[in-house]
């Protein structure tokens, strides 16, 4: 068979844009195919412009402090359409990493269309088929919406239209105390709106349980009202209330609803059933290479059946590039997956929390806690809440629990200690969070090897090894 291309990537979020990139630089024809905006959910509804979104409840939220250190600040004064701005402006100040321009420059055909499977080894977009011996798929995923009766007849948000919103909310109901909900409702009632949350169960629920409570004191202290229980109706009065009554029988009603109860695996419309690749409850199933059902299929990201992280996202691409550029077998490894709630405090894991270490080594655990109160520069700066613990498994950490000021910053030793790799060609490939000041660290340990590994010799095995895949 005669192929148009070497991989086809499927995606231009985190996940394919890493994979493409990374197997334009090792030579590759490649073509990447994005029917929505580069740069995918991260840099449009996702990460970025929620962090940005933080930042201005931040300083909100200082200068509401009034005195502190000795310093007066003046109250705050919220301008929305400054928050708005000041949003938009991060999307597209970073929008030109993850752009079509940049992409054609590193090698890729950038296709601005929908794909969808024609064959095994065929998609068709644009009005043409496209043909390659790999192909990545990393479509990404969508806000879940849950079966809550009333809730299509009335206008709600979820993280794809929030921050398009013109006016501040003057009363946010959130559904959904996770991550998203939780960081949600902490910034805009730190911007002046009042805020509810429904959640049935304990809020942050996947994240140290002694960190989630600190969190979750300081949010009642700002304000935010906690309402335990599941939406089971949704109505809109005739002023344009939204009331929200739940199984527990309390009803809330605000001027904004947020659906924030999770994400779910965008699989569908690209014929994927036709070929008989799997999937599963909720994404593609693929094994630890990432490969579907079809072994020269892959689905990274958010599409398939795992965690939905950025960093996870970009960590799978590399791995596709290992896989298809250089024939290395690459499994994932989890054991120093991190991840970070920008709550304030925030909340940082790495690895097992303490609740996962405890049902799998039992008695044999060691936890050690630190509080940030016996912390001289925490102290020094007045900021002593929160603590670091870590799990141990006789000397061996298993994983690291942190809550405190920027603590998202401080994982990165913690990678080091459990995976036990500690060189700058071991860093250039960690997982580190994202998004963090602590990238930059392992973005200088990747451009001080990226030489050599882009180098003259790989691209002629790449080349080598391309060449005989065609031949099949």
């Amino acid at each position: 068979m005669k192929y148009s291309h070497d991989v086809i990537v499927i995606g231009g979020g985190a996940a394919g844009l890493t994979a493409a990139g990374g197997c334009a630089m090792f030579g590759l024809k490649v073509a990447l195919i994005e029917g929505n905006k580069m740069g995918g959910e991260c840099l449009n509804n996702g990460c970025v412009p929620s962090k940005a979104l933080i930042a201005s409840a931040r300083r909100a939220a200082e200068a509401r402090e009034g005195k502190r250190a000795g310093v007066q600040l003046a109250a705050p004064q919220v301008e929305w359409s400054g928050v708005h701005a000041h949003i938009h402006k991060a999307i597209a100040d970073i929008a030109p990493h993850d752009s079509e321009e940049r992409f054609t420059e590193m090698g890729c055909e950038v296709i601005r269309d929908w794909a969808k499977f024609t064959g095994k080894h065929s998609v068709e977009v644009g009005g043409r088929t496209l043909t390659a011996p790999r192909i990545v798929i990393a479509t990404g995923s969508a806000p879940f919406v849950p079966p809550v009766d009333g809730l299509a007849d009335v206008p709600y948000l979820t993280n794809e239209n929030l921050f398009d919103l013109e006016e501040q909310p003057g009363h946010l109901v959130i559904i959904g105390g996770g991550v998203i909900g939780m960081e949600m409702a902490q910034s805009f009632r730190r911007l002046g709106s009042d805020v509810t949350v429904l959640e049935p169960g304990e809020v942050l629920g996947r994240d140290d349980r002694d960190s989630a409570a600190i969190v979750k004191a300081t949010m009642d202290k700002e304000g935010v009202r906690f309402v335990k229980g599941r939406a089971a109706r949704v109505s809109q009065g005739p002023d344009g209330g939204i009331t929200v009554s739940t199984d527990g029988g309390d009803d809330v009603t605000g001027t904004h609803l947020l659906i924030a109860v999770g994400r779910k695996a965008r699989t569908e419309g690209y014929g994927l059933e036709k070929l008989g690749i799997a999937i599963g409850r909720n994404g593609i199933e693929v094994d630890e290479r990432r490969r579907t059902s079809l072994k020269h299929i892959y689905a990274i990201g958010d599409c398939r059946e795992g965690p939905r992280l950025t960093h996870v996202s970009g960590y799978e691409g590399s791995n596709a590039v290992l896989e298809i550029a250089l024939g290395l077998p690459a499994k994932v490894d989890f054991k120093a997956l991190p991840w970070c709630t920008y709550t304030e405090p925030e909340i940082a894991q790495i690895g097992m929390t303490e609740s996962e270490a405890r049902e799998k080594y039992g008695e044999k655990l060691r936890v050690v806690t630190e509080g940030f109160d016996h912390n001289e520069r925490a102290i020094a700066e007045g900021l002593t809440k929160g603590h670091t613990k870590v799990m141990l498994k006789g000397k061996k950490v298993v994983g690291a629990s942190i809550c405190g000021v920027h603590a998202g910053e401080l994982l990165l030793p913690f990678t080091q200690m459990i995976t036990g790799k500690a060189g700058t060609f071991d860093m250039g490939g960690a997982i580190v969070s994202y998004p963090t000041r602590a990238e930059i660290v392992k973005a200088a340990a990747f451009s001080a090897w990226e030489p050599i590994v882009f180098g003259a010799w790989p691209k002629r095995w790449v080349s080598l090894l391309a060449k005989i895949r065609r031949m099949f």
